[in-house]
């Protein structure tokens, strides 16, 4: 579809796991993951994407993603509109469905609450306190660049797949390397037809904390695991001899994930060496072989908040010099070792890594040497250098939970933008604590390779979040990272300050919950 039918609003983001929902369209009316389903399939029936939906169907599902703000980047977006437009069908659906629909779907950027918040809107089931709030384009990225930290629209376009990705615009005819390591083909079937398969699979080996916790005796001791960004668009790139190569970072910054990409320059290489253009994607199993994962550490702390945290660096990756510093910056009498482990590349521009989850820890210390939390339930309140603070109440005592967030980060430009990202920071926060992580092999080689596996929160298992923000007089700065570390040590307190994270995973599978989660 996206290829010989020129319909680039079906985005591939797994293909052929059929697991992150970006390639759904309908067929006849009903969503179809199109990635795993056959043409002989379709053959006579009626096949519709976002390009195709009636205007007015598609006009109210954009207002309400634009006003609801439950499309950041946009790669997602227009296989989940499809996916919840098409519940109009069978009558007026509860938000429970809403949310049993979207676990077809993965959203790394928004938290899912927005989008549920969004379709009930689309669906007439509810009004939102945001949905009557003009929003200025311009001020709405510039928000979106502090807190990305990348250049965003947030237009009408974005919901609708017309974003500007980097494959979106690879010129017809242009050579195509699919993988890191296969030879370039004549087209996209051609290269799927030559290049070897590394099948995606969900193991059932367990996740391992690979950096030992330094000798001592210690407050608190903290382990971290192999975690997946999970960005949602593949790295993919296409430059013309001579030229600029398109950037993988078209309408976001993946939280840092993209930001060393080597695809970009296997593109421009790949047109010099051969004279004419070429695009370069990786499959979603080279993402997760080759992409950058948070370095996983072993921290020690004392009563006062100092101590030591040794991080794990595997050969070849980027030096963590950045984030070794930023964490000398914000956390002073805290020793960094790094060690040298097994493992996937590590990088040092994904969110907060390293120090997120060190100052997460020493406010847990803090805290928890003070007044301890109620079981379930912790409370963090952090202030970043720059004047962005957040504070965070989870309560996880009853059902799925409950969180409270208050942001301060100067002139808020655009309240929707900054509740999305906090939204998506919660989400994100939570998902490293309670359940994700990939397993690795003893030769350092990623096993679990779909989605499913990576252990990110689905809509149903999301606390409800309310979110207050507080205009304040001064420069505009990234908030969402203070609320990523703030709900760390909330989720970290609630859980009784546990020595390894994530908390709530059993043996290699994502979804083996223990009992009192699963209760939820």
């Amino acid at each position: 579809m996206r290829d010989e039918l020129g319909c680039p609003s079906v985005k591939d983001g797994c293909s052929p796991q059929g697991q992150c929902g970006c390639c759904t369209v309908w067929v006849d009316e009903a969503p179809r993951v199109s990635c795993v389903t056959p043409v002989r399939r379709v053959a006579g029936r009626r096949v519709t994407t976002t390009e195709g939906l009636p205007a007015d169907l598609r006009a109210r599902w954009v207002e309400a993603f634009g006003a609801t703000g439950a499309s950041q980047c946009g790669f997602c977006t227009p296989g989940i509109v499809l996916r919840l437009a098409a519940l109009e069908a069978s009558g007026p659906p509860s938000r429970d469905a809403i949310e049993s629909a979207l676990r077809a779907h993965l959203c790394r950027c928004t938290g899912w609450q927005s989008i549920v918040e969004a379709a009930a809107v689309a669906l007439g089931l509810e009004p939102h306190p945001t949905a009557s709030v003009a929003r200025d384009p311009l001020l709405a990225a510039w928000r979106a660049q502090l807190e990305g930290p990348m250049f965003q629209n947030s237009g009408p376009e974005v919901m609708l797949g017309d974003a500007g990705f980097a494959d979106d615009g690879a010129p017809a005819g242009a050579l195509v390397q699919l993988g890191a390591e296969a030879e370039p083909a004549p087209s996209l079937r051609a290269a799927r037809a030559r290049t070897g398969r590394i099948q995606g699979r969900n193991s059932t080996v367990a996740l391992s904390h690979p950096v030992p916790v330094p000798e001592g005796e210690w407050a608190l001791t903290l382990q971290t695991t192999w975690v997946e960004p999970a960005y949602l668009e593949p790295d993919a790139s296409w430059c013309h001899p001579g030229g600029r190569p398109a950037s993988p970072l078209a309408n976001g910054g993946a939280f840092g994930g993209k930001r060393r990409s080597p695809v970009p320059a296997r593109a421009a290489d790949l047109a010099a060496a051969e004279g004419s253009a070429a695009r370069v994607l990786w499959r979603r199993e080279d993402v997760v072989r080759l992409g950058p994962k948070r370095p996983p550490l072993a921290l020690a702390l004392r009563p006062d908040g100092t101590g030591t945290v040794a991080v794990g660096w595997t050969a070849g990756s980027p030096e963590l010099t950045a984030a070794v510093t930023r964490l000398a910056e914000l956390a002073p009498g805290v020793e960094v070792e790094l060690v040298e482990i097994t493992g996937p590349p590590v990088g040092p521009d994904l969110r907060g890594a390293v120090w997120a989850e060190v100052l997460a820890a020493r406010h847990v210390v803090v805290v928890s040497g003070d007044a301890p939390a109620a079981p379930g339930c912790g409370r963090a309140d952090v202030t970043l250098p720059g004047g962005a603070r957040a504070t965070v109440e989870l309560d996880a005592t009853e059902g799925r939970g409950r969180a409270t967030v208050e942001v301060w980060a100067g002139a808020l430009l655009d309240p929707v933008t900054l509740r999305s990202y906090a939204l998506g920071a919660v989400h994100q926060a939570l998902g490293l604590v309670w359940s994700e992580g990939i397993a690795v092999d003893d030769a350092g080689v990623p096993v679990d390779l779909t989605i499913r596996s990576f252990g990110i929160l689905p809509a149903r298992d999301m606390p409800e979040v309310t979110v207050v923000l507080h205009e304040g007089d001064g420069w505009p700065v990234n908030g969402s990272d203070a609320v990523f570390v703030a709900t760390l040590a909330a989720a970290a307190l609630a859980d009784g300050a546990p020595a390894q994270w994530p908390t709530r995973r059993t043996g290699g599978r994502a979804h083996e919950w223990p009992v009192a989660a699963s209760k939820s």
